[in-house]
């Protein structure tokens, strides 16, 4: 029984470990998410007096964009330790 709480004990230890690296590696990924997205919207914003039937468009695909990343973020489900 000590030989399996042993076992279980190291394998926990292991998760607890890649879990940690996952976790930073999703806040990395969110974080280039975001930078992305914010040259997007100031590409757009840019493009913003040249072109206004576009702009439009452009904003709702901006908007919808947005969506996704809010509530696909890795931080958005994140417990605090």
């Amino acid at each position: 029984m000590e030989r399996l709480n042993s076992e279980l004990y190291l394998q926990n230890c292991y998760i607890m470990k890649e879990n940690e690296r996952l976790r930073k590696k999703a806040q990395k990924l969110n974080q280039e998410n975001q930078q992305l997205l914010s040259e997007i919207k100031q590409r757009i914003t840019n493009k913003g007096g040249k072109q206004s039937n576009t702009n439009n468009n452009n904003n709702s695909v901006s908007d919808q964009f947005t969506l996704c990343c809010s509530t696909s973020s890795p931080n958005h489900h994140q417990s605090s330790n």
